[in-house]
């Protein structure tokens, strides 16, 4: 459901995908690229954690570096990016090679979990609110094993102000759309209040069209 609708988000702002060349970095076990390829688009799955990629990955898939990736510049009409960033240790730098594999006039899809949403601490939400380390403890002790993630080294304090300025201030993607992932409603209007944007968007999602270079 949550691939059908991604693909559904993309397709509204560049068309039809069907014959189309896009680029999934960090897409896991791959549902997000067969919907693509579902779809009629050529989807390439970029995946860097092997155990990710399940026992079943989509053919084709590349174990691979979202801040390097094994491809030309400008080869993806689409590049395409969920719940990604949040577990990069260099946004920017991720960006920028989301930007440098698409085409000019293509489009990159991002979307994270900013830190202060209520599901920012990812399993041990919504404890976050009470200090990484604490939350962590908890949810060891109610499931009696250690929480995959760990603030710092595979989950990052990701924020949306901080995140729109940088982008905004980019010159290799404008900014088409910056909305709530998930809200059916005044999905762009709360991401424009500044303060309530950092709790109440949940999970925000960019959609930026890449720029000549």
């Amino acid at each position: 459901m949550l691939a059908r609708d991604s693909v559904d988000q993309v397709e509204a702002y560049c068309g039809a995908v069907d014959g189309r060349t896009v680029v999934d970095v960090g897409g896991g076990s791959g549902y997000f690229t067969e919907e693509f390829r579902r779809r009629g688009a050529q989807a390439y799955l970029f995946e860097p954690d092997l155990s990710e990629l399940g026992v079943k990955p989509p053919g084709g898939a590349v174990v691979a570096d979202g801040y390097l990736l094994p491809l030309r510049d400008g080869v993806a009409d689409v590049t395409f990016s969920s719940n990604v960033l949040e577990h990069v240790a260099d946004p920017q730098t991720f960006l920028s090679e989301l930007a440098r594999v698409t085409r000019p006039g293509g489009l990159v899809y991002v979307s994270f979990t900013n830190w202060l949403s209520p599901w920012g601490g990812h399993e041990w939400a919504p404890w976050h609110y009470l200090g990484a380390e604490r939350a962590r403890a908890r949810y060891q002790r109610r499931t009696g094993r250690a929480a995959k993630h760990t603030l710092g080294e595979n989950l990052f304090a990701v924020h949306i102000g901080a995140t729109l300025r940088q982008v905004r201030a980019r010159d290799d993607v404008e900014v088409v759309s910056a909305r709530s992932r998930y809200w059916p409603f005044l999905a762009e209007g709360v991401v424009k209040a500044p303060g309530l944007r950092e709790f109440a968007t949940w999970n925000l999602l960019l959609i930026l069209r890449r720029c000549p270079p």
